[in-house]
């Protein structure tokens, strides 16, 4: 069995008791890869950051009233090495991580590093869910071909995944930067883009119907998430490579992610783009914190 993380440095600081692979419902990936940031960089500091501020998470969420580590255990497997390795070679050993634990009915948390390690968790997910779609909650819409001359770059990586699926099952949140090449392949192909003006002015609201509720709609019954953290406002995430105005704030995601989960099966997700910055803390608990409510929610 794989060795994971002790209670020091593991996912909310938890006893080998709730920890331990075997016993684990849950299994956490550190995928610290950082090739292509195109601005601010610092996002192989992310996943380490995350655990660490992870430990100064409260056990218990007034929420849904619960120990979400109590009820499935929470493993936090060591970080993958990418000595040596880049672009498809570096997105094998995810994907090969992520398949192994799905193989022992595992449900899996990724964290990254940049945008670019998405594709490969998605890849894995696929084999076990054919029908699965993709929520993205995310700044840029990262539809790009290819972008400084690399397909594998991190404003390419939900192309990269909608050469693996249907675009139309990919559903983005929180959109508000994008090249026309992406405006036209979402109109052309029917990615269900939700864009941060529109969710704000109404757009998207009808008759007793709010903008998560069409988002909910657009999605298949098996749901993958993948968060980039500068989806949210600058003004609560300043910690990450390329922030936008105009985010989304904490209270919007809740929702969303509430309703999503209420209504769909969420299958796993990840995280990724957080760089931290020193002497700045509170970016670092948003992210730990949104982990642990996604958790919650999807369990």
């Amino acid at each position: 069995m794989a060795k994971t993380l002790p209670k020091r440095s593991n996912f909310l600081g938890l006893e080998k008791e709730f920890s331990s692979l075997e016993t684990s419902r849950v299994a956490i990936v550190s995928a610290p890869y950082e090739h292509t940031v195109s601005y601010g960089g610092g996002t192989k500091l992310g996943p380490k950051a995350i655990l660490q501020a992870s430990q100064y998470v409260e056990f218990y969420d007034e929420e849904t009233t619960r120990e979400i580590f109590r009820d499935a255990g929470i493993a936090t497997l060591p970080p993958i090495n990418f000595k040596g390795k880049k672009d498809a070679d570096a997105l094998r050993l995810i994907q090969q991580a992520v398949e192994d634990l799905l193989s022992m009915g595992k449900f899996v948390v990724t964290l990254g590093g940049e945008h670019t390690i998405s594709s490969a968790p998605v890849a894995a997910y696929l084999q076990k869910y054919p029908d699965l779609s993709i929520l993205q909650f995310d700044a840029h819409s990262d539809l790009r071909d290819e972008y400084q001359g690399s397909k594998y770059s991190h404003a390419c990586v939900m192309m990269r995944i909608c050469d693996m699926l249907d675009p139309q099952r990919v559903v983005q949140v929180g959109i508000r930067a994008q090249c026309k090449e992406e405006a036209d392949f979402i109109r052309t192909r029917g990615v269900k883009t939700f864009y941060a003006h529109g969710i704000r002015d109404g757009t998207y609201m009808r008759f007793l119907k709010t903008w998560d509720d069409f988002v909910v709609a657009a999605l298949t019954d098996h749901v993958y998430i993948t968060f980039d953290v500068d989806a949210f406002d600058p003004s609560i995430m300043p910690a990450t490579g390329t922030p936008e105005p105009n985010g989304l704030y904490w209270n919007e995601v809740l929702q969303c992610l509430r309703q999503v989960a209420r209504k769909k099966t969420i299958v796993g997700f990840d995280v990724v783009e957080l760089a931290p910055m020193k002497g700045l803390s509170h970016p670092n608990l948003t992210t730990a914190k949104l982990v642990s409510k996604i958790l919650n929610y999807a369990l």
